[in-house]
């Protein structure tokens, strides 16, 4: 039940299609598999509590400058530099992008529009309980499910950082795309950062998940590059 199905006459066994983990025998028919529908889950739910921690003065006005001190005579109040939580917990925010993942998937289940469910606040809990209710159907049916698992992944990790303080890590340049797009190579510029392990090549879609995976994209770069100054060789 558990065990992944061998390849038979050049047969490609399906992979989850948030990860590049091949299904169980058991998930077969399904869109991602079943740790991806669990990490997601508990990213909902932990959604709300997120919401509310940031949802408060303290948060917002961490770091502002109180009123008067070394103020050079301006009446107008220092604007709370947490511009990002305001992009979190305001109109266009969680609540904003939570929506627009339960109304893709209303669309998709031939459902009417979610109503309007009043403020931020008022709506996170119940867009929260829609797609904790409705995740299984979507890992199990639904095809575009990989981007709101990626989207609902970075939301969760945005609103974690800034409770936990957490800078957020830059990017670093780790070398060219190695693969091949028709008789060329598709050597995109590629960049990973700290807090993820997961590489993606804007170009062409490749994606290197796994220290294997890493080890191989190394060796595949140093490859193409030998390539490229040995055709500049015989150019010359």
């Amino acid at each position: 039940m558990h065990e992944p199905a061998t390849d038979a006459d050049g047969y490609i066994w399906p992979t989850c299609v948030a990860c590049p983990r091949q299904l169980w025998t058991a998930e077969v028919g399904r869109q991602a598999c079943r740790p991806c529908e669990e990490k997601t889950a508990a990213r909902i739910v932990e959604l709300p509590a997120l919401f509310r921690q940031l949802d408060t003065t303290a948060v917002l006005m961490r770091g502002a400058r109180r009123p008067g001190a070394g103020s050079s005579g301006s009446k107008t109040p220092p604007i709370p530099p947490r511009l990002e939580v305001l992009a979190l917990v305001g109109p266009g925010g969680m609540a904003a992008r939570l929506s627009a993942i339960e109304d893709a998937w209303r669309q998709e289940l031939g459902w009417t529009v979610a109503p309007w469910r009043g403020s931020p606040r008022q709506a996170v809990p119940q867009h929260v309980e829609f797609l904790g209710n409705n995740l299984l159907w979507a890992c199990s049916s639904y095809e575009s499910v990989a981007d709101d698992i990626e989207e609902i992944r970075r939301l969760h990790g945005e609103c974690a950082a800034i409770v936990r303080q957490e800078r957020r890590p830059g990017r670093v340049k780790i070398g060219h795309c190695p693969e091949r797009v028709g008789d060329e190579w598709c050597w995109t510029p590629l960049t990973a950062t700290a807090a993820s392990h997961r590489v993606r090549c804007g170009g062409c879609g490749s994606r290197w998940e796994t220290l294997g995976e890493w080890r191989e994209l190394r060796a595949a770069q140093e490859r193409v590059a030998d390539e490229q100054q040995r055709q500049k060789w015989l150019a010359a």
